[in-house]
């Protein structure tokens, strides 16, 4: 079929990697063209408000963080941030748990104070095996032993990915981190915020910067390839779906969302759990690692917006089997989910005009700052291989 029009970029996928790579490359004079079979820009970090008023992430909390003063730079021509210390808790036993495992986790467990020095002995005395971890069940009970790794992340992985931690990569569990003293962070990176206005306002921001973009919502891949010619592709959506199927889907985890909103005359029970007004639990995401709860957690993102709103939503996380048609959200981080995928690697390694970027499209789980730092250096890469246009258009 004869292609509707022509562009230098044709990409495939308006999240981080799509529009980071499409303004880098409009700032150098490339046209591009982005399309995305959702209906909005942001891909899975979206957010808006809701029907009560609250701003909330559509797919999921993104809790940005990073240590790279050139992403932290790059990011900040098109927001202001407001600055969060992400925190969260677990909730099993009946009780809500300081998490990470801390000084304070601790002393809940013991149900007595305590000091670092007690709690490192301890661990010494409860941790089991050592040397390199082969999955995520010995990279958790070679550091905290077997019954914190049975009360917190047991059945929290098994609801998450459906699959046993010994049958899991080590990295799945095994980047929590776990500590001596009182520090309840969740992440540890130098800089941990959020946009001030919302992802959403980021991504329209970076969009409107860009003149040489053009953008196309709802457009499934295969209709672009038909409407679009280009000089490059860059696809950033899930790479066996790039190459039809041709070794069957790989397998990924999905998500069902629950949203429930709450004004705060009907939060006034909750202030003594919450801990304060206008909240309905004690921190911005709780776990629930027990497996007679279907959730995996609740996520009551106002914690970590800092919005001043009279009301305030809270969503619980429902993890489910991705089924063909749905959101892939995860690829497995398992040994043989990998080795599937190396057979889509080959192929796309050996594609001359196309890039695959992203978490899908390389098959791997990574934060946002990890995808922004990788659509950049596919940028310059790019940048280096064509240079600056003579022709914005093809001929």
């Amino acid at each position: 079929m004869q292609a509707d029009a022509n562009t230098d970029f044709l990409i495939i996928g308006a999240g981080f990697a799509g529009c980071v790579v499409a303004e880098r490359l409009a700032a150098a004079g490339w046209k591009c063209v982005i399309v995305d079979r959702r209906g909005h820009v942001g891909g899975n970090a979206y957010d808006e408000t809701d029907a009560a008023g609250v701003l909330v992430h559509r797919y999921g909390p993104h809790y940005f963080r990073t240590n790279s003063s050139r992403i932290v730079q790059y990011l900040s021509r098109f927001t202001e941030w407001h600055a969060v210390a992400y925190t969260i808790k677990s909730f099993a036993r009946d009780r809500y748990w300081s998490f990470p495992v801390n000084l304070n986790t601790f002393e809940q467990y013991q149900g007595r104070s305590s000091n670092s020095e007690e709690f490192a002995a301890w661990l010494e005395t409860v941790r089991v095996g050592g040397g390199e971890a082969r999955n995520s069940e010995e990279a958790v009970i070679s550091q905290v032993g077997r019954d914190l790794y049975e009360l917190f992340f047991e059945g929290y992985t098994l609801k998450q990915w459906q699959r046993h931690p010994r049958d899991l990569d080590a990295s799945v569990c095994g980047r929590i981190p776990l500590r001596t003293n009182r520090d309840e962070r969740y992440l540890t990176e130098d800089f941990q915020a959020l946009p001030q206005r919302g992802y959403s306002a980021l991504f329209g921001n970076m969009l409107e910067a860009s003149a040489g973009v053009e953008v196309h919502m709802g457009v499934e891949f295969a209709e672009a390839r038909r409407r679009w010619r280009c000089r490059h592709l860059v696809f950033s959506g899930p790479v066996d779906e790039f190459f039809d199927y041709q070794f069957g889907p790989l397998p990924y985890r999905s998500l069902r969302f629950e949203a429930e909103s709450f004004t705060n005359g009907q939060l006034e029970e909750r202030a003594s759990i919450a801990g304060k007004p206008g909240f309905w639990q004690p921190a911005m995401q709780v776990n629930y690692p027990e497996l007679a709860v279907p959730f995996t957690r609740i996520v009551e993102i106002k914690h970590a917006t800092g919005q001043q709103v009279e009301a305030t939503t809270i969503v619980r996380e429902y993890p489910k089997e991705w089924q063909r048609g749905e959101e892939p959200y995860y690829p497995i981080p398992a040994p043989g989910a990998q080795a599937a995928y190396q057979r889509y690697a080959q192929l796309a390694a050996a594609e001359e005009h196309v890039s695959f970027v992203g978490r899908l499209a390389t098959y791997r789980y990574y934060n946002m700052d990890q995808v922004v730092g990788m659509a950049l250096a596919e940028a310059d890469k790019l940048l280096r291989r064509y240079g600056s246009p003579s022709s914005r258009i093809l001929d």
